[in-house]
C-alpha cells in the first residue's frame, strides 16, 4: 500500500507517541460503548487528568496534562481537536497481553472509523485457542476486514515463520494495522487493500475474520453487517473462505447474531453452505447476550438477544 509523504510523516509521528506510551507503561482496557458513556458520564470525569483519561476513555485534556513530545507527536499526527482551551486526541490506545493498539476515538461515529473493543478481545482468545490445539502448522493467514490488525497480530507472534495478511476495505484501518504491526515488532504481517478477499490471489492455512454484524442504519464500514439483521457480511466471508481454504485448512469466524424468538437465522444458513462431508465444522455461542443497547435501535423490534459466535471451518483433506 502506497503511501504519499505526509501520511508517512503522520503515521511515522503516531508510531512514536505509541513507543512513548508504552514506555511509559500506559494500558488500557477498551469498553463496550455503553460502558464508555457511562464511565464518562460520571462526576468529576468531564475532563482528563490522567493519560490514561486522555488516550483511553477520549476525554478533553489541558495541553499542560501531557509531555511536549507527546503533544508534538500529536500535532504532527495531525491527531488533536480543539474543545475550547482544551484538546482532544482523535485516537485511542488499548492494551490486549503485550500489543499496544491504535485505534479510533469513542465515539467512534465517523464512517471510517476504526473499532476495538471486547468483541477484540474475544476473537483474539478464539485465535489462540486455536493455534494451540491445531496440529498444522501455519504458513499462509489471512485476517478479512483486520480493523486494527489485531487478528493478524496475534497468529503473526504466535507463527513467526508465517505469511500474514491483512486486509480491508478501509484504508485508515490498513495504515492502522500497519502502526501497530510497526509496535508489536512483527516483520511478516503485510497490508492489502481488498473487499474480502476479493483482492487477494492464494489459498490459505488459516482464515480469521471478525467482522461488523450489527444492522447500522448510517451504515458505517465498520459495524453495519448488512442483511436483514446484520448477518450478510458474516455468511459472504463463509462463502469466500470455502474457495480459498487449502486442504486441512481452517477458517475462524467470530462474529454475532440476532435471535428472534428463539431462531438462529445464521446457523441455519450456515448449515446449508457448510454440507457435505469436505467440511468439518463446529458453531459455538461465546456469550449469550452482547450489544444489549442495540435492541432499542430501529430493525431490531422482535429480537431478544444478540449472541456473540464463533465459527471454525475446516476443509478436510
Amino acid at each position: 500500500m502506497m503511501l504519499d509523504p505526509q501520511q508517512l510523516a503522520t503515521d511515522q509521528a503516531l508510531l512514536q507517541l505509541g513507543k512513548r506510551l508504552r514506555a511509559d507503561g500506559y494500558r488500557f482496557t477498551c469498553v463496550t460503548p455503553a460502558t464508555h458513556a457511562r464511565v464518562n458520564a460520571r462526576e468529576g470525569a468531564a475532563q482528563a487528568h490522567t493519560l490514561r483519561d486522555v488516550f483511553g476513555w477520549s476525554r478533553p485534556f489541558a495541553p499542560a496534562l501531557v509531555s511536549a513530545d507527546e503533544l508534538g507527536q500529536l500535532q504532527r499526527a495531525e491527531l488533536l481537536a480543539g474543545r475550547g482551551e482544551l484538546l482532544q486526541s482523535t485516537v485511542r490506545w488499548s492494551t490486549l497481553d503485550d500489543l499496544l493498539l491504535v485505534h479510533s476515538a469513542y465515539p467512534t461515529e465517523a464512517s471510517d472509523a476504526v473499532f476495538f473493543g471486547p468483541d477484540s478481545y474475544r476473537f483474539a482468545q478464539v485465535i489462540h485457542e486455536h493455534l494451540q490445539r491445531s496440529p498444522r502448522r501455519v504458513e499462509h493467514a489471512v485476517d478479512i476486514g483486520c480493523g486494527t490488525g489485531v487478528g493478524a497480530l496475534v497468529i503473526a507472534k504466535a507463527a513467526q515463520h508465517a505469511q500474514v495478511t491483512a486486509v480491508d476495505i478501509n484504508p485508515l484501518a490498513l495504515r492502522y494495522t500497519a502502526i501497530n504491526a510497526a509496535l508489536a515488532g512483527v516483520s511478516n504481517v503485510s497490508v492489502e487493500h481488498s473487499n474480502l478477499l476479493d483482492g487477494v490471489t492464494g489459498s490459505f492455512d488459516l482464515i480469521v475474520a471478525n467482522p461488523p454484524y450489527m444492522l447500522d442504519v448510517g451504515e458505517r464500514t465498520y459495524r453495519h453487517g448488512g442483511g436483514s439483521l446484520g448477518a450478510e457480511l458474516s455468511l459472504r466471508i463463509v462463502e469466500q473462505a470455502r474457495e480459498r481454504l487449502s486442504a486441512g485448512g481452517s477458517l475462524l469466524l467470530y462474529t454475532g447474531v440476532a435471535m428472534v424468538e428463539g431462531r438462529d437465522a445464521l446457523l441455519e444458513a450456515i448449515r446449508l453452505r457448510l454440507a457435505g462431508p469436505e467440511w468439518s465444522w463446529v458453531y459455538r455461542e461465546i456469550d449469550p447476550d452482547v450489544f444489549g443497547e442495540q435492541l432499542d435501535e430501529r430493525g431490531y423490534e422482535h429480537v431478544e438477544r444478540i449472541a456473540a459466535v464463533a465459527l471454525t471451518v475446516t476443509r478436510n483433506g
